[in-house]
């Protein structure tokens, strides 16, 4: 099974269970410490698939490993460690606290650039691609830094570079599926010869993968 299936089935099952126990609530209205964190396990499930199915999808087009796999890494190490914090007694919660932000923030991070990354992107417009991982980046490690307490977030400084990152960073969201379009109009030239570039690389992979295998089925003499 494909990550990226594993995660949509995981996220159906933490969404059902989180509606069940809504309605349980409403029907018999006794909601207590055991029920709220039952909920609030749930909804830690539900945006690690979240994540998970966001990094699968990438994952799964071929063009690039570190990133997907850094960011579902990070998304079931920061779930594990906020459902511990939940249910366990934790001794230092400051530090273990940071940890478990750390990994969202990584989880994010790589969720957004994976989801940016299947865009298809001409030429003219893959420089959104890189400005995209340029203030993804860097806005992840001014958080990064405050998480940790490195710097001030108050000082006038971190502020206004945290606002500028956080403003492009919408943009190129927003503006990336647009690019997408655009790129799949007009002639697509560039565009098939693109995707028959990846096919070759695929097919050779998969020459490479059968060879492999039939190295390891045929036995030795």
């Amino acid at each position: 099974m494909s990550i990226k299936r594993l995660s949509l089935y995981i996220l159906i099952a933490s969404v059902a269970i989180s509606a069940l126990l809504g309605i349980a609530v409403i029907l018999f209205g006794n909601f207590g410490e055991f029920e709220q964190k039952i909920l609030a396990t749930t909804s830690i499930v539900t945006m690690t698939s979240i994540f998970g199915l966001a990094c699968g999808a990438y994952l799964e087009t071929g063009r690039g490993k570190i990133l997907p796999y850094t960011g579902i890494i990070a998304a079931i190490v920061s779930g594990t460690l906020w459902v511990i914090f939940l249910w366990a007694n934790v001794n230092d919660e400051s530090r273990f606290a940071r940890f478990g932000f750390t990994g969202t923030l990584v989880a994010v991070s790589c969720s957004l650039l994976s989801m940016l990354s299947l865009a298809r992107l001409d030429r003219r417009f893959l420089w959104s691609r890189y400005a995209a991982y340029l203030f993804i980046g860097t806005l992840t490690l001014i958080i990064f830094l405050v998480i940790w307490d490195l710097i001030n977030p108050n000082t006038d400084f971190i502020s206004r570079v945290f606002g500028i990152n956080s403003i492009i960073v919408a943009a190129l969201t927003i503006v990336t599926p647009v690019f997408h379009k655009l790129s799949h109009e007009g002639t697509g030239i560039e565009e098939i010869d693109r995707e028959i570039a990846e096919l070759k690389e695929r097919i050779t992979e998969l020459e490479a993968k059968k060879a492999s295998m039939s190295e390891v089925s045929t036995p030795a003499k």
